[in-house]
């Protein structure tokens, strides 16, 4: 990608992406992901499909440059029943169809990263999520080996709920995957430490009524069996057998911030 002028005091705006965003949609993609998306998705974007974006602009470079994007993020919003965290959400029936987003793409050009512009446009995501009472959620994939992306979600309060191993497929070799959830509108993870006291509160008072109906049972001698709760341990970085995603492009998220 060519090197870009950048003012000292750049004056950073942000808008939907449009058609005419499209040359340079591509190619800041081609550039810095090693993923490859199909033109549908472009197109999809763009247009104004079912994908929500947002476009980094810098206003302060000359006439004609002004409008070009700089850095980007697109998402999409579903139904949180039918994700692969819907397990992770603690549902409201009276709320309706209660929804998530899940954002497909994040990145910043190289010659604008660490300028807080990623976080920004994150930042638009889960402003738009907020706003939206019967959504959960803002989540999102990254490969295990990109640190910057990590430590930004992990600063920006996502909480990172499991490790997919050989979630990525890139020319041939699998890759891990992290992925980070940012709860919104009261929603929490069940596993949140409120539930980790509530649940161990009511595990020991199940083992006191346990022990004191094995005392008056003189034919059971033997202790109490301790269980292991599955669910504590799953909800920390479970891990899930391997995907082959070359045929899930689009919807397997990528960033590069």
């Amino acid at each position: 990608m060519e090197e870009l002028k950048i003012s000292s005091r750049p004056s950073i705006c942000f808008r939907p992406i449009n058609p005419s965003d499209l040359e340079r949609l591509e190619q800041i993609h081609r550039d810095i992901f090693p993923i490859r998306y199909e033109s549908e998705f472009f197109q999809n974007v763009v247009n104004g499909g079912d994908i929500l974006s947002w476009a980094a602009v810098d206003r302060s470079r000359p006439d004609g440059l002004s409008d070009e994007l700089i850095g980007f993020v697109t998402a999409k919003i579903g139904p949180a029943k039918e994700t692969e965290i819907s397990d992770l959400i603690r549902y409201n029936s009276c709320k309706g169809e209660e929804t998530l987003v899940y954002i497909l793409t994040l990145g910043v050009v190289e010659s604008y990263r660490k300028r807080g512009i990623a976080k920004l446009l994150i930042k638009e995501v889960i402003k738009y999520a907020s706003s939206i009472p019967v959504c959960r959620g803002v989540y999102l994939h990254v490969i295990a080996h990109n640190s910057p992306a990590i430590r930004l979600y992990k600063r920006m309060s996502f909480r990172c709920v499991r490790r997919l191993h050989g979630f990525y497929i890139i020319n041939g070799q699998h890759f891990d995957s992290f992925l980070f959830v940012y709860f919104i509108n009261g929603s929490r993870s069940p596993c949140s430490p409120f539930d980790l006291v509530v649940f161990v509160l009511n595990y020991m008072r199940s083992g006191i009524k346990s022990v004191a109906s094995r005392l008056t049972m003189k034919h059971e001698e033997k202790g109490l069996k301790w269980i292991k709760c599955k669910d504590i341990t799953r909800c920390l970085l479970p891990t899930q057998t391997k995907r082959n995603l070359a045929s899930e492009r689009v919807s397997s998220g990528y960033d590069y911030v």
